[in-house]
């Protein structure tokens, strides 16, 4: 379950970040950790993301979080990347992803799990494409329950 601050968090983060020429990908609050650690994870939108990236987003969210109190206890901040390999959801992701190798895990209509594995070619409204040894595959999204980037070799 995600915390409730989690929301307040991402909507005071994401402006900062834009400014850094960053994206807010997600963030986490554990507060089963004494003290805390709240982690952002960002995205460097022209390479990337470096420790350079990471250290500039954590001074300047820090003075954010301060000014706005929104966690009035002592806790830890971390910044970190979600790294290459995870989940794509947003059309940006399948854009910038288009041509990468992905396993695509879809129920059937008979609840049966299936997994798809091919280089990505892309998404619509209602499909999504691969490229399975040349031939396109096309898996309805209502269908899909998962799109993830494959490190393993095609």
């Amino acid at each position: 379950m995600t915390h409730p601050l989690i929301p307040q968090i991402i909507d005071l983060a994401t402006p900062v970040a834009e400014t850094l020429g960053l994206e807010v990908v997600g963030a986490v609050f554990h507060t089963n950790q004494n003290p805390p650690v709240l982690r952002v994870d960002i995205r460097n939108l022209q390479q990337d993301t470096g420790l350079a990236d990471c250290e500039r987003m954590s001074t300047a969210l820090e003075v954010e979080l301060e000014a706005s109190d929104i966690i009035p206890d002592a806790y830890v901040l971390e910044i970190s990347s979600p790294g290459i390999s995870r989940l794509l959801s947003s059309d940006r992701e399948f854009i910038t992803f288009k041509g990468f190798p992905v396993t695509v895990t879809a129920t059937e209509p008979d609840s049966r799990i299936k997994e798809w594995k091919g280089l990505l070619v892309g998404r619509d409204e209602t499909t999504v494409y691969l490229n399975l040894k040349g031939r396109q595959v096309k898996i309805p999204r209502p269908q899909i329950v998962k799109v993830e980037l494959d490190e393993g070799k095609e």
